[in-house]
C-alpha cells in the first residue's frame, strides 16, 4: 500500500470518528435547547392560566376547564413550589407530548394545572435540522479528504521526484546524480544523505575498475611467464616421461588459472559497467563466426547443425562481450552434446535460442548460473563460470534468459525486454 493511501485512510478513520462524536454532540445540545424553549413556553402558559384563574376566582366563579391540552381542575392536595415537565406517550399520536404539571393555590383553593403540548413541530425540526447537518458533515467530509489528498501529494512531490531520480541511476553515470534540494527538513535530510551515498558509490566504482585493471595485468603477466618457461622446458630432450608428465599437468593448471582469471576479471568489468557500447551489432554475424571458429569440433563430433535466421537480432552490446555470449552459449552446446547430436539455432528481431540434445540431466534452476557450476565430469579446462558470465551479460543488458529442457533436448532463450514508458 502507497504511504499517500495510508495516510489518507488514517485520517479518514480518524475524521469519521470525530464527525460522529460531533454529530452525536450537535444533536443532543440542540435536543436540549429545544426542550428548554418548550419548558419556558409551558411555564409562561402556566403563568397566563394561573392569573387568568386568579380574576375569574376573585370574581366568585368555580373554575374547571378539561380539554386534550389543559386540565384545570380543584384537588385536595397540598400546592406543589415547583411545576413538574416531562415527556409522556399517547396511545393516539405517534409523537409525545411534553407535559407541565403542577399544583397550585389560588385564594386558598388548591387546584392541579396539566397543560400538554405536542413534539410534533421539534421533531420535524429535528428530521430537517438531522438532514442539514448531515448533507454539511458529507461536504466537510468529502472536501476535507480532497483537500488533504491533494496537499499530500504536492508535499509528497520531492520523494517521489528523489525515487525517479534513484530508479533513472545508471552507474556509469552516477557522479552526474544530484538530488534537490526542498522546503522539506526531512526531505533535505534524506537528499542529502543519497548525494553522501552517490558519490561513496561513485568512489568505490571508480577504486574497483582500477583493481580490476591493476590485478588483470598483474596476474595475467606472471601467468604468461610460467606458462612460456614450461614451454622451453618442455623442449628438453633430458627429462623423462615423468618430468614431462608433471610439467604437462603443470601447464594444464596454469592454463585453467589463466582462464578462470579472464573469466572473472570479465565478471568484474560487467559488473562494474566496463564496457561501453556505442554501436549496435548483430548477434547473427556473430554466430556464423563462432560457427565457422568451432567447425573442427562439431566435426569431430558428427553434430548436424540447423541454423534458422528469420531476421537479425541487433541489439548495443560491446563487440567483447557479444563474442563472449554468442562463444559459452555455443561452446555448451557442442561440449555437453554427444557424438552424433543436433544443435538448432533461431534467431528473430527479439529473440535469440539454442538447443542442443544432451545426455546430462537437467540443472537444477538454483544452481543454473551460479559461478564454478559444472555439469557432469566435465574436462579440466572448464571453470564453471560461462553460464554466469552469460547471466550477467543478459542482466547488464536489458535481457530476459530462460533455461528448458524437454525430451533430451536442452534449450537457451534470450529475449528483449519491452520497452515500458
Amino acid at each position: 500500500m502507497r504511504l499517500l493511501t495510508k495516510t489518507t485512510l488514517y485520517f479518514l478513520s480518524a475524521m469519521t470518528m470525530l464527525l460522529l462524536l460531533a454529530g452525536f454532540y450537535l444533536f443532543n445540545q440542540f435536543s436540549k435547547e429545544l426542550n428548554n424553549r418548550s419548558d419556558k413556553e409551558l411555564l409562561q402558559e402556566e403563568a397566563a392560566w394561573i392569573q387568568y384563574l386568579q380574576t375569574e376566582i376573585a370574581a366568585g366563579v368555580t373554575f374547571i376547564l378539561r380539554t386534550p391540552d389543559i386540565s384545570i381542575y380543584p384537588v385536595d392536595i397540598p400546592p406543589n413550589n415547583y411545576a413538574t415537565i416531562t415527556d409522556v406517550k399517547s396511545n393516539l399520536a405517534a409523537v409525545p407530548y411534553r407535559q407541565l404539571s403542577q399544583v397550585v393555590s389560588i385564594y386558598g383553593i388548591s387546584y392541579q394545572v396539566i397543560i400538554k403540548k405536542s413534539q410534533e413541530q421539534k421533531a420535524a425540526l429535528i428530521a430537517n435540522t438531522t438532514k442539514i447537518i448531515l448533507l454539511v458533515f458529507a461536504g466537510l467530509f468529502i472536501a476535507t479528504i480532497l483537500f488533504n489528498w491533494i496537499i499530500s501529494k504536492k508535499l509528497w512531490k520531492p520523494f517521489y521526484r528523489s525515487l525517479h531520480t534513484i530508479r533513472g541511476t545508471d552507474l556509469q553515470r552516477i557522479q552526474e546524480t544530484h538530488f534537490e534540494k526542498t522546503y522539506t527538513k526531512e526531505f533535505n535530510e534524506l537528499n542529502a544523505a543519497l548525494n553522501a551515498m552517490a558519490e561513496k558509490i561513485y568512489n568505490d566504482f571508480i577504486n574497483m575498475k582500477e583493481f580490476t585493471e591493476n590485478a588483470a595485468h598483474e596476474m595475467q603477466t606472471p601467468l604468461s611467464v610460467a606458462q612460456s618457461k614450461l614451454e622451453l622446458l618442455l623442449q628438453n630432450e633430458n627429462l623423462s616421461q615423468e618430468d614431462i608428465r608433471l610439467i604437462l599437468e603443470a601447464t594444464t593448471s596454469l592454463t585453467r588459472l589463466s582462464k578462470l582469471n579472464q573469466g572473472l576479471l570479465l565478471l568484474a568489468r560487467i559488473e562494474n559497467y566496463q564496457y561501453k557500447t556505442t554501436t549496435a551489432l548483430s548477434l547473427n554475424a556473430v554466430t556464423k563466426k563462432y560457427l565457422g571458429l568451432l567447425a573442427e569440433l562439431i566435426n569431430d563430433k558428427q553434430l548436424t547443425v540447423t541454423t534458422n535466421f528469420e531476421d537479425e537480432f541487433v541489439m548495443p552490446l560491446h563487440p567483447l562481450l557479444a563474442d563472449s555470449l554468442v562463444s559459452n552459449l555455443l561452446g555448451n552446446a557442442v561440449k555437453y552434446n554427444y557424438t552424433g547430436g543436433r544443435i538448432e539455432i533461431t534467431i528473430t528481431a527479439n529473440s535469440y535460442c539454442i538447443s542442443n540434445t544432451s545426455l546430462y540431466e537437467a540443472i537444477p534452476q538454483e544452481k543454473l548460473f551460479r559461478r564454478f557450476m559444472t555439469q557432469g565430469n566435465t574436462d579440466a579446462s572448464s571453470n564453471g563460470l560461462g553460464l554466469a558470465i552469460v547471466k550477467k551479460i543478459a542482466d547488464t543488458h536489458n535481457l530476459l534468459i530462460h533455461y528448458r529442457t524437454a525430451n533430451g533436448v536442452v534449450y537457451f532463450d534470450l529475449k528483449k525486454k519491452p520497452v515500458t514508458s
